[in-house]
């Protein structure tokens, strides 16, 4: 895996030609890393300011800027009331001059909504954990979105195994990953958790009871890939619906999970309400069958917020559920249109018949039972039945 080029990296850079670039995504996921190395491979001087750096936030503040530095990396400066003001002014006024980059915790994606004064002044994008096809160097062409296909070796990557057996074990966060070591990733869970309830929820919102939404953190670990129930949480927390429900959006705008809801269609007697739930951090998830549900749904979220951010393509994911209690995990919809479906089994067996009922129901073009289990791969009536490892790679 090449660290250094991480698979947003040349999307920024030929972003940062005309508008400013801000990066999301959940914390210690990468970002400020990545805007240095943008910074110090493909520019000759930049300049780097931290709002949390007493000394940066001044030169902010009395708008110091290094006259050498062709690139600005501002980072975490929406803790800055007037930040929006602020940008707006320097890429108004020196946008010839030097680009700009902003980084910064999950809570930037929050505060760049509402009263968007810098419309049309920059690009964002959402940084995800590693994945299965970024580990392994694969990159895929979405640009048409022609056809769906998996890449075919002509000698087989026994990195395959290896990697994905890897990034389910340690997940897909670089430090935990990197390290290898499960004493690393139990402090890792520890220590991102306690920053995400004492610092961005602190900073988020006026929340009296940290302690009840610290253990909120502790149940959604054992909700993934079950239908979610807001009077179940708020009777096991025993605090009101409304309280439950506030503290799972707060957690989701800070990318601790997030929800997929049913698709509604015409064509099916589709359930309209009720969510299934992940984690951002599979790793977290004990049981093996859910954790592999969450990993491959965190792909699949990375490969939707990937076509919408770099190529625009309308893209969600869904999950299939009708009234009849049948089910399939995943839909992804491009321009409102079904465009793939998968089913995630532990094991190799007979295909899920709900793949078949919804298939044909909906015209999905591309269907996939998806397994944990390796060096499966065959097809029967158009779907195909392939395992994890191998369908990863098709992905980002």
């Amino acid at each position: 895996m090449n660290l250094r080029d991480r698979y947003l990296h040349k999307y920024i850079l030929q972003d940062l030609k005309d508008k400013m670039v801000f990066i999301g995504g959940p914390r210690q996921v990468g970002k400020t890393t990545l805007a240095k190395i943008i910074a110090r491979s493909d520019f000759k001087y930049f300049a780097y300011l931290n709002w949390d750096n007493f000394s940066d936030r001044r030169k902010i503040l009395n708008f110091e800027i290094d006259p050498k530095a062709q690139l600005i990396i501002y980072d975490e400066v929406h803790k800055y009331s007037k930040w929006k003001v602020y940008l707006k002014g320097q890429y108004d006024n020196y946008r010839d001059r030097y680009k700009i980059l902003v980084t910064g915790s999950a809570r930037l994606d929050i505060y760049r909504r509402g009263g968007d004064s810098l419309m049309g002044r920059y690009r964002h994008y959402r940084l995800h954990p590693f994945s299965q096809a970024e580990v392994n160097n694969i990159v895929n062409d979405f640009s048409s979105l022609q056809k769906f296909a998996i890449p075919v070796y002509s000698d087989k990557n026994k990195n395959f195994h290896t990697t994905f057996s890897r990034l389910y074990n340690f997940g897909g966060f670089p430090e935990p990953f990197l390290k290898r070591s499960y004493r690393e990733l139990r402090r890792f869970h520890n220590e991102r958790t306690e920053l995400l309830v004492r610092e961005d929820i602190r900073d988020l919102s006026v929340i009296r009871d940290l302690s009840g939404l610290s253990i909120l953190t502790e149940i959604i670990p054992d909700k993934v890939s079950s239908l979610l129930s807001i009077n179940s949480l708020s009777h096991d927390l025993e605090v009101s619906f409304k309280t439950a429900g506030l503290w799972l959006d707060i957690l989701e705008r800070l990318y601790f999970h997030f929800r997929l809801y049913p698709y509604v269609s015409k064509k099916i007697r589709s359930l309209k309400k009720t969510p299934k739930i992940y984690l951002w951090d599979w790793s977290m998830v004990d049981k093996d069958s859910a954790r592999l549900e969450n990993m491959v749904a965190s792909h699949l979220l990375k490969f939707v917020h990937y076509l919408y951010d770099v190529f625009g393509w309308k893209t969600e994911l869904y999950f299939l559920r009708d009234k009849e209690g049948r089910e399939v995990d995943f839909l992804v919809v491009i321009d409102k249109k079904p465009y793939l479906a998968v089913e995630v089994k532990e094991t190799a067996g007979h295909i899920d018949s709900s793949l078949y009922y919804f298939k044909d129901r909906l015209d999905i073009p591309y269907v996939f039972q998806v397994v944990g289990e390796s060096g499966v791969d065959y097809v029967k009536n158009n779907i195909r039945v392939i395992s994890a490892e191998e369908f990863l790679t098709a992905l980002v």
